[in-house]
Protein backbone atom coordinates (compact mmCIF):
# COMPACT_ATOMS: atom_id res chain seq x y z
CA UNK A 1 0.00 0.00 0.00
CA UNK A 2 2.99 2.28 -0.81
CA UNK A 3 1.22 4.38 -2.96
CA UNK A 4 -1.18 4.78 -0.33
CA UNK A 5 -1.41 8.22 1.55
CA UNK A 6 -5.07 7.92 2.69
CA UNK A 7 -5.77 6.01 6.09
CA UNK A 8 -9.32 5.42 7.52
CA UNK A 9 -9.49 6.13 11.34
CA UNK A 10 -12.25 4.53 13.63
CA UNK A 11 -13.26 4.91 17.09
CA UNK A 12 -16.01 3.06 18.95
CA UNK A 13 -16.31 1.33 15.78
CA UNK A 14 -17.22 4.41 13.62
CA UNK A 15 -15.46 6.26 11.28
CA UNK A 16 -13.66 9.46 12.48
CA UNK A 17 -12.20 10.65 9.37
CA UNK A 18 -9.47 10.22 7.21
CA UNK A 19 -5.44 10.67 7.73
CA UNK A 20 -3.71 11.87 4.73
CA UNK A 21 0.41 12.42 4.89
CA UNK A 22 2.39 13.74 1.71
CA UNK A 23 5.69 12.57 2.73
CA UNK A 24 7.50 14.36 0.00
CA UNK A 25 5.85 17.23 0.77
CA UNK A 26 6.53 16.85 4.72
CA UNK A 27 2.98 17.31 5.47
CA UNK A 28 -0.12 16.08 6.46
CA UNK A 29 -3.58 16.33 6.77
CA UNK A 30 -6.84 14.94 8.53
CA UNK A 31 -10.56 15.31 7.56
CA UNK A 32 -13.21 14.45 10.37
CA UNK A 33 -16.32 12.29 8.44
CA UNK A 34 -19.52 14.29 8.61
CA UNK A 35 -21.52 11.70 10.08
CA UNK A 36 -19.30 11.59 13.09
CA UNK A 37 -19.51 15.03 13.92
CA UNK A 38 -23.62 14.75 14.16
CA UNK A 39 -22.58 12.75 17.60
CA UNK A 40 -22.94 15.29 20.36
CA UNK A 41 -21.32 13.05 22.63
CA UNK A 42 -18.36 12.75 21.36
CA UNK A 43 -17.86 16.74 20.67
CA UNK A 44 -14.54 16.07 23.24
CA UNK A 45 -12.74 13.34 22.25
CA UNK A 46 -10.26 15.57 20.97
CA UNK A 47 -9.61 18.01 23.44
CA UNK A 48 -9.46 21.66 21.69
CA UNK A 49 -6.02 22.56 21.84
CA UNK A 50 -5.76 24.51 18.47
CA UNK A 51 -4.58 21.24 16.32
CA UNK A 52 -7.49 19.05 15.33
CA UNK A 53 -10.78 21.42 14.77
CA UNK A 54 -14.39 20.18 14.94
CA UNK A 55 -15.00 21.38 11.24
CA UNK A 56 -16.13 19.31 8.03
CA UNK A 57 -13.22 20.90 6.05
CA UNK A 58 -10.00 19.28 5.43
CA UNK A 59 -6.79 20.20 7.63
CA UNK A 60 -3.49 20.60 6.90
CA UNK A 61 -0.32 20.13 9.38
CA UNK A 62 3.40 21.06 8.11
CA UNK A 63 4.30 21.44 11.85
CA UNK A 64 4.89 17.91 12.99
CA UNK A 65 7.79 17.03 10.67
CA UNK A 66 9.82 15.81 13.46
CA UNK A 67 11.15 12.22 15.05
CA UNK A 68 8.77 12.88 17.90
CA UNK A 69 5.66 12.81 15.55
CA UNK A 70 6.72 11.72 12.08
CA UNK A 71 5.13 14.52 10.28
CA UNK A 72 1.18 13.62 11.34
CA UNK A 73 -0.86 15.34 14.40
CA UNK A 74 0.46 14.08 17.40
CA UNK A 75 -3.11 12.67 18.44
CA UNK A 76 -2.43 10.20 15.94
CA UNK A 77 1.33 10.31 16.25
CA UNK A 78 0.64 8.61 19.66
CA UNK A 79 -0.43 5.05 18.29
CA UNK A 80 2.95 5.03 16.78
CA UNK A 81 4.90 2.22 17.76
CA UNK A 82 8.12 4.05 19.91
CA UNK A 83 11.84 3.03 20.40
CA UNK A 84 11.81 -0.68 21.48
CA UNK A 85 8.97 -1.43 19.08
CA UNK A 86 10.61 0.56 16.18
CA UNK A 87 13.67 -1.79 16.09
CA UNK A 88 11.28 -5.09 16.42
CA UNK A 89 9.37 -3.85 13.79
CA UNK A 90 12.27 -2.66 11.23
CA UNK A 91 13.83 -6.34 12.12
CA UNK A 92 10.74 -8.20 11.14
CA UNK A 93 9.99 -6.00 8.00
CA UNK A 94 13.70 -6.73 7.00
CA UNK A 95 13.04 -10.80 7.04
CA UNK A 96 10.15 -9.94 4.50
CA UNK A 97 12.44 -8.15 2.78
CA UNK A 98 10.95 -4.52 2.59
CA UNK A 99 13.65 -1.95 3.63
CA UNK A 100 11.15 1.23 3.71
CA UNK A 101 7.70 1.45 5.12
CA UNK A 102 5.80 4.83 5.60
CA UNK A 103 4.01 6.30 8.28
CA UNK A 104 0.53 5.63 7.02
CA UNK A 105 1.63 1.93 6.56
CA UNK A 106 2.96 1.65 10.26
CA UNK A 107 -0.36 2.76 11.48
CA UNK A 108 -2.05 0.15 9.12
CA UNK A 109 -0.21 -2.75 10.44
CA UNK A 110 -0.64 -1.19 14.18
CA UNK A 111 -4.85 -1.46 12.63
CA UNK A 112 -7.23 -2.02 15.49
CA UNK A 113 -4.31 -3.84 17.45
CA UNK A 114 -2.66 -0.74 19.30
CA UNK A 115 -3.21 0.95 22.51
CA UNK A 116 -6.04 3.22 23.20
CA UNK A 117 -8.97 2.96 21.02
CA UNK A 118 -8.29 4.45 18.02
CA UNK A 119 -7.78 1.87 15.36
CA UNK A 120 -6.70 2.62 11.45
CA UNK A 121 -8.29 0.97 8.22
CA UNK A 122 -7.20 -0.71 5.57
CA UNK A 123 -5.27 -2.72 8.48
CA UNK A 124 -2.68 -5.27 7.65
CA UNK A 125 -3.04 -9.14 9.13
CA UNK A 126 -0.21 -10.36 10.82
CA UNK A 127 0.34 -13.72 10.25
CA UNK A 128 1.11 -15.92 13.72
CA UNK A 129 -0.45 -18.40 16.05
CA UNK A 130 -1.53 -17.78 19.48
CA UNK A 131 0.99 -19.32 21.66
CA UNK A 132 3.23 -17.26 23.99
CA UNK A 133 6.33 -18.77 24.84
CA UNK A 134 8.04 -16.41 27.01
CA UNK A 135 11.30 -18.28 27.10
CA UNK A 136 11.96 -18.72 23.30
CA UNK A 137 10.31 -14.57 23.53
CA UNK A 138 13.35 -13.45 25.59
CA UNK A 139 15.97 -15.55 23.47
CA UNK A 140 14.90 -13.90 20.45
CA UNK A 141 14.76 -10.61 22.05
CA UNK A 142 18.07 -10.52 23.04
CA UNK A 143 19.07 -11.13 19.68
CA UNK A 144 17.08 -8.74 18.12
CA UNK A 145 18.45 -5.99 21.23
CA UNK A 146 22.14 -6.88 20.40
CA UNK A 147 22.37 -4.50 17.31
CA UNK A 148 25.87 -5.54 15.81
CA UNK A 149 24.93 -9.40 15.94
CA UNK A 150 21.88 -8.49 13.86
CA UNK A 151 23.77 -7.12 11.24
CA UNK A 152 25.53 -10.33 10.37
CA UNK A 153 22.97 -12.86 12.04
CA UNK A 154 20.34 -14.27 10.04
CA UNK A 155 19.42 -17.30 11.99
CA UNK A 156 16.68 -15.23 14.30
CA UNK A 157 13.57 -17.22 14.45
CA UNK A 158 11.09 -16.02 12.47
CA UNK A 159 8.19 -17.31 14.13
CA UNK A 160 9.01 -15.70 17.58
CA UNK A 161 10.05 -12.96 15.35
CA UNK A 162 6.47 -12.69 14.16
CA UNK A 163 4.89 -13.56 17.61
CA UNK A 164 6.91 -10.21 19.30
CA UNK A 165 5.59 -8.05 16.40
CA UNK A 166 2.16 -9.59 17.01
CA UNK A 167 2.02 -9.08 20.32
CA UNK A 168 4.09 -5.98 21.36
CA UNK A 169 4.97 -3.19 18.96
CA UNK A 170 1.79 -1.32 19.84
CA UNK A 171 2.59 -0.97 23.53
CA UNK A 172 5.96 1.75 22.90
CA UNK A 173 8.54 2.55 25.03
CA UNK A 174 11.86 1.81 24.87
CA UNK A 175 12.42 -1.09 26.76
CA UNK A 176 11.14 -4.94 25.55
CA UNK A 177 7.07 -4.98 26.20
CA UNK A 178 4.62 -7.34 25.22
CA UNK A 179 0.66 -7.21 25.96
CA UNK A 180 -0.79 -10.34 26.99
CA UNK A 181 -4.46 -11.28 27.90
CA UNK A 182 -5.14 -13.99 30.64
CA UNK A 183 -8.22 -15.71 30.84
CA UNK A 184 -9.86 -15.08 34.33
CA UNK A 185 -11.37 -18.80 34.54
CA UNK A 186 -8.87 -20.81 33.46
CA UNK A 187 -5.29 -18.70 33.01
CA UNK A 188 -4.68 -19.56 30.07
CA UNK A 189 -2.46 -16.70 27.90
CA UNK A 190 -2.56 -15.23 24.69
CA UNK A 191 -1.45 -12.17 22.69
CA UNK A 192 -3.36 -8.75 24.10
CA UNK A 193 -3.39 -6.81 20.97
CA UNK A 194 -6.80 -7.52 19.72
CA UNK A 195 -8.88 -9.77 22.46
CA UNK A 196 -10.54 -6.44 25.17
CA UNK A 197 -13.33 -8.78 26.44
CA UNK A 198 -14.24 -8.75 29.98
CA UNK A 199 -13.72 -12.03 29.98
CA UNK A 200 -9.75 -11.73 30.52
CA UNK A 201 -6.94 -9.88 32.62
CA UNK A 202 -5.35 -7.69 30.15
CA UNK A 203 -1.64 -6.84 31.14
CA UNK A 204 1.46 -4.96 29.93
CA UNK A 205 4.80 -6.68 30.47
CA UNK A 206 8.21 -5.58 30.45
CA UNK A 207 10.47 -8.52 30.29
CA UNK A 208 13.73 -8.85 31.78
CA UNK A 209 16.14 -9.63 29.64
CA UNK A 210 19.02 -11.85 31.13
CA UNK A 211 21.96 -10.20 29.91
CA UNK A 212 20.83 -7.11 31.97
CA UNK A 213 20.07 -8.80 35.25
CA UNK A 214 22.79 -7.21 36.96
CA UNK A 215 20.33 -4.42 36.77
CA UNK A 216 16.87 -5.99 38.01
CA UNK A 217 14.65 -2.72 36.91
CA UNK A 218 11.65 -5.07 36.32
CA UNK A 219 12.02 -5.81 40.01
CA UNK A 220 12.77 -2.96 41.51
CA UNK A 221 9.80 -1.32 39.12
CA UNK A 222 7.40 -3.35 40.89
CA UNK A 223 9.11 -2.20 44.58
CA UNK A 224 7.97 0.95 43.14
CA UNK A 225 4.84 0.31 42.17
CA UNK A 226 3.97 -1.44 45.98
CA UNK A 227 5.58 1.64 47.34
CA UNK A 228 3.74 4.37 45.14
CA UNK A 229 0.33 2.35 46.33
CA UNK A 230 1.05 2.81 49.58
CA UNK A 231 1.34 6.57 48.86
CA UNK A 232 -1.82 6.62 47.74
CA UNK A 233 -1.19 7.21 44.08
CA UNK A 234 -3.75 5.61 41.61
CA UNK A 235 -2.05 2.42 39.95
CA UNK A 236 -3.19 -0.41 37.89
CA UNK A 237 -2.87 -3.75 39.84
CA UNK A 238 0.63 -5.38 39.44
CA UNK A 239 2.43 -8.26 39.52
CA UNK A 240 5.35 -9.87 39.10
CA UNK A 241 5.76 -12.92 36.35
CA UNK A 242 8.45 -15.82 37.49
CA UNK A 243 9.89 -13.11 39.99
CA UNK A 244 11.25 -11.16 37.11
CA UNK A 245 8.51 -10.07 34.71
CA UNK A 246 6.85 -6.84 35.56
CA UNK A 247 3.46 -7.17 34.24
CA UNK A 248 0.53 -4.26 34.91
CA UNK A 249 -2.80 -4.55 33.77
CA UNK A 250 -4.11 -2.03 31.28
CA UNK A 251 -6.21 1.12 31.89
CA UNK A 252 -7.21 1.33 28.28
CA UNK A 253 -9.09 -1.97 28.64
CA UNK A 254 -11.77 -1.83 31.12
CA UNK A 255 -15.00 -3.64 31.32
CA UNK A 256 -14.78 -5.18 27.87
CA UNK A 257 -14.23 -2.09 26.25
CA UNK A 258 -11.32 -0.22 24.48
CA UNK A 259 -10.75 3.44 26.37
CA UNK A 260 -9.86 6.23 23.91
CA UNK A 261 -6.30 7.91 25.90
CA UNK A 262 -3.86 10.21 24.58
CA UNK A 263 -0.81 11.35 26.46
CA UNK A 264 0.11 14.95 27.16
CA UNK A 265 1.91 14.76 24.53
CA UNK A 266 -0.65 13.40 22.41
CA UNK A 267 -3.22 16.13 23.17
CA UNK A 268 -0.95 19.16 23.12
CA UNK A 269 1.59 18.56 20.54
CA UNK A 270 4.37 19.59 22.59
CA UNK A 271 6.89 17.57 22.02
CA UNK A 272 8.41 15.26 24.94
CA UNK A 273 11.81 15.22 23.83
CA UNK A 274 12.40 19.02 23.75
CA UNK A 275 12.91 21.08 26.68
CA UNK A 276 10.46 23.75 25.12
CA UNK A 277 7.39 22.59 27.23
CA UNK A 278 8.17 20.05 29.09
CA UNK A 279 7.66 21.48 33.15
CA UNK A 280 5.13 20.18 35.41
CA UNK A 281 3.63 23.84 35.71
CA UNK A 282 2.19 23.07 31.94
CA UNK A 283 1.67 19.26 32.91
CA UNK A 284 -0.76 21.07 35.62
CA UNK A 285 -2.14 23.35 33.31
CA UNK A 286 -3.08 20.82 30.66
CA UNK A 287 -4.82 19.29 33.95
CA UNK A 288 -6.47 22.43 34.58
CA UNK A 289 -7.66 23.09 31.07
CA UNK A 290 -9.35 19.45 30.62
CA UNK A 291 -11.29 20.37 33.54
CA UNK A 292 -10.24 16.59 35.48
CA UNK A 293 -11.72 16.56 39.21
CA UNK A 294 -9.49 18.80 41.31
CA UNK A 295 -9.03 15.99 43.48
CA UNK A 296 -6.72 14.49 40.59
CA UNK A 297 -4.81 17.63 39.81
CA UNK A 298 -3.79 17.26 43.63
CA UNK A 299 -2.81 13.61 42.95
CA UNK A 300 -0.84 14.89 40.07
CA UNK A 301 0.96 16.89 42.94
CA UNK A 302 1.52 13.77 44.65
CA UNK A 303 2.99 11.76 42.40
CA UNK A 304 5.71 15.23 41.07
CA UNK A 305 6.58 14.61 44.73
CA UNK A 306 7.42 11.19 44.81
CA UNK A 307 9.34 11.47 41.33
CA UNK A 308 11.10 14.33 43.17
CA UNK A 309 11.79 12.39 46.07
CA UNK A 310 12.21 8.98 44.86
CA UNK A 311 14.26 9.16 41.25
CA UNK A 312 12.10 9.21 38.75
CA UNK A 313 13.37 11.53 36.37
CA UNK A 314 12.00 9.68 33.26
CA UNK A 315 9.00 11.85 33.77
CA UNK A 316 8.28 12.94 29.95
CA UNK A 317 4.99 14.23 28.59
CA UNK A 318 4.25 11.12 27.47
CA UNK A 319 4.69 9.40 30.49
CA UNK A 320 1.46 11.24 31.52
CA UNK A 321 -2.03 9.80 29.89
CA UNK A 322 -5.36 11.18 30.24
CA UNK A 323 -8.46 9.20 29.68
CA UNK A 324 -11.71 9.96 27.91
CA UNK A 325 -14.89 8.96 29.42
CA UNK A 326 -17.89 8.43 26.92
CA UNK A 327 -20.41 8.64 29.16
CA UNK A 328 -20.09 12.44 29.70
CA UNK A 329 -17.58 13.45 26.50
CA UNK A 330 -14.94 14.11 29.58
CA UNK A 331 -11.43 13.65 30.26
CA UNK A 332 -9.74 12.06 33.67
CA UNK A 333 -6.24 11.43 34.83
CA UNK A 334 -5.41 8.26 33.72
CA UNK A 335 -3.65 6.05 36.93
CA UNK A 336 -0.09 6.50 37.12
CA UNK A 337 2.72 4.56 35.08
CA UNK A 338 6.28 4.11 34.62
CA UNK A 339 7.01 4.91 38.22
CA UNK A 340 10.36 4.10 38.92
CA UNK A 341 14.28 4.32 39.16
CA UNK A 342 14.98 4.79 35.80
CA UNK A 343 18.59 5.30 36.00
CA UNK A 344 21.16 2.35 35.96
CA UNK A 345 22.85 2.73 39.47
CA UNK A 346 25.76 0.28 37.92
CA UNK A 347 26.82 3.85 35.79
CA UNK A 348 27.42 6.52 37.25
CA UNK A 349 25.32 9.71 37.07
CA UNK A 350 25.96 12.84 38.19
CA UNK A 351 23.01 15.82 38.10
CA UNK A 352 20.84 14.01 36.29
CA UNK A 353 18.26 15.96 34.85
CA UNK A 354 14.64 15.58 34.52
CA UNK A 355 12.80 15.44 32.04
CA UNK A 356 10.12 17.79 33.17
CA UNK A 357 11.22 20.67 35.26
CA UNK A 358 9.85 22.44 38.64
CA UNK A 359 10.19 25.93 38.78
CA UNK A 360 12.97 26.10 35.84
CA UNK A 361 14.99 23.62 37.57
CA UNK A 362 15.56 20.14 35.86
CA UNK A 363 17.86 19.23 39.19
CA UNK A 364 18.13 20.07 42.99
CA UNK A 365 14.39 20.45 43.32
CA UNK A 366 13.43 21.68 46.50
CA UNK A 367 10.68 22.00 48.81
CA UNK A 368 10.34 25.34 47.72
CA UNK A 369 10.10 24.55 44.49
CA UNK A 370 7.42 21.98 44.89
CA UNK A 371 5.45 24.55 47.24
CA UNK A 372 5.35 27.40 45.15
CA UNK A 373 3.90 24.45 42.31
CA UNK A 374 1.35 23.65 45.08
CA UNK A 375 0.22 27.08 45.61
CA UNK A 376 -0.46 28.13 41.83
CA UNK A 377 -3.05 25.06 41.50
CA UNK A 378 -4.28 25.55 45.16
CA UNK A 379 -3.09 22.18 46.58
CA UNK A 380 -4.13 21.48 50.04
CA UNK A 381 -1.30 20.55 52.86
CA UNK A 382 1.36 20.57 49.99
CA UNK A 383 4.00 19.94 53.81
CA UNK A 384 2.02 17.13 54.62
CA UNK A 385 2.23 15.50 51.31
CA UNK A 386 5.70 15.75 50.84
CA UNK A 387 6.46 14.47 54.61
CA UNK A 388 4.04 11.35 53.62
CA UNK A 389 5.55 10.68 50.27
CA UNK A 390 9.12 10.89 52.10
CA UNK A 391 8.46 8.79 55.21
CA UNK A 392 8.31 5.15 52.97
CA UNK A 393 11.77 5.50 52.15
CA UNK A 394 12.22 2.85 54.54
CA UNK A 395 9.45 0.40 53.50
CA UNK A 396 11.31 1.18 50.06
CA UNK A 397 14.35 -0.38 51.31
CA UNK A 398 12.87 -2.96 53.10
CA UNK A 399 11.29 -4.36 49.65
CA UNK A 400 14.44 -4.53 48.22
CA UNK A 401 15.22 -6.97 50.53
CA UNK A 402 12.18 -9.03 50.50
CA UNK A 403 12.81 -9.09 47.06
CA UNK A 404 16.52 -9.52 46.78
CA UNK A 405 17.40 -6.49 45.04
CA UNK A 406 21.29 -6.67 45.11
CA UNK A 407 22.82 -4.25 48.24
CA UNK A 408 24.83 -2.36 45.99
CA UNK A 409 22.06 -1.99 43.56
CA UNK A 410 19.59 -0.83 47.03
CA UNK A 411 22.52 1.26 48.20
CA UNK A 412 22.63 3.48 45.24
CA UNK A 413 18.79 4.03 44.61
CA UNK A 414 18.67 5.20 48.54
CA UNK A 415 21.59 7.46 47.83
CA UNK A 416 19.61 9.35 45.13
CA UNK A 417 16.34 9.49 47.30
CA UNK A 418 15.74 12.86 48.80
CA UNK A 419 14.33 14.50 51.56
CA UNK A 420 12.40 17.77 51.16
CA UNK A 421 11.46 18.77 54.77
Amino acid sequence: MASNRIINVNLFGQELGRLGLDENGRKSSFQFNPAFLKYDSFKNVFPDTGIIKRTEYVQLYSQFDNRSFRGIPPQFADSLPDMFGSIIFKEWLERKGQSHISVLEQLAYVGNRGMGALEYKPSIDIEGDSVIDLDEIIKVLQEVLDLKKTTTQKNLNSEALINIFKIGTSAGGARPKILISEEKETGRIIPGDLEYSDKYNHFLVKLAVEEELKYPREIVEYCYYLTARKAGIRMMDSKLIDDKHFATLRFDRQNGEKQHVLTASGITGWDFKSTEHSSYENLFKLASFLKVPHSQIEELFKRTVFNVIYGNVDDHLKNHSFIYSREVDSWQLSPAYDLTFELNPLLDFRNPKRALSINGKRNGITAKDLLKLADEFTIKNPEKVIREVQTLKDELMELFKIHAIPPFISEKIGQNIVSLI
